[in-house]
């Protein structure tokens, strides 16, 4: 059944493979489209048309896939979302994450269509104050999009410690139970190897991560009234 699957799967991934290139070609250079297959997270870009995010083939998911994985066969669509890209120049992109399903309704990769959307942003500022409309624009959540799964992993630990102001050994039981809370529920911890990443980013023994990652976790239940 398990390799049945898995050719479903294949042939899914085969047949949007031209679709990634028509759609790439549709928009123009302002453009690019992420093809994922999520059974392999630390290399899950499978195709790839078009620079907006730098990603390339054989490239790492972004912490919007993560949060996809971590929600599994419960994950949705997320469309028409703007982000800004979390890079020196930092890139306004409008983006939409189309989940792949097999036949049994399981998540298995995604469909990521971005668009640059920088230049259009500048236009608009610059007509609102020509009219007289000097609203501030809303801030906007940063996302790392980065062919190496550990950049991504740890942008994420560094925005989780960041809104915690303070380092390890400053935070309290109740900070350090939320951050691990905080990152589990973005999906990094569904990334192989993420916990001994988190670890040693945050300079503590990996047995301490993990039982840092159980308590949030039986909170998290306990909260929830049930398993997330």
């Amino acid at each position: 059944m398990t390799s049945e699957m898995d050719a479903e799967r294949d042939a899914i991934l085969a047949a949007l493979t031209p679709v990634v290139d028509g759609i790439a070609a549709t928009f123009g250079p302002v453009c690019d489209v992420v093809l994922h297959d999520y059974r392999n997270p630390e290399e899950s870009v499978v195709a790839v048309a078009g620079s907006v995010t730098g990603r390339a083939v054989g490239g790492a998911m972004s912490e919007i896939g993560m949060r996809v994985l971590a929600r599994g066969d419960e994950a949705e669509d997320e469309l028409n979302y703007v982000t800004r890209t979390r890079t020196r120049n930092g890139t306004l992109v409008k983006s939409s994450t189309m989940v792949l399903r097999d036949s049994t309704g399981a998540v298995f990769g995604a469909l990521c269509v971005n668009v640059d959307v920088s230049a259009v942003t500048q236009v608009h500022g610059l007509l609102g104050a020509l009219a007289g409309l000097g609203a501030a624009p809303a801030e906007l959540p940063t996302t790392t999009f980065g062919n190496d799964i550990d950049s991504v992993v740890d942008a994420l630990v560094d925005v989780h410690q960041s809104k915690q102001r303070g380092s390890w050994a400053e935070l309290d039981r109740a900070e350090r139970l939320e951050l691990f809370g905080g990152l589990d529920t973005r999906g990094v911890f569904a990334v192989r190897g993420a916990v001994e990443q988190v670890a040693a980013r945050l300079g503590i023994s990996r047995a301490s991560a993990y039982n840092y990652l159980s308590r949030a976790r039986a909170a998290h239940d306990t909260s929830t009234g049930g398993p997330a």
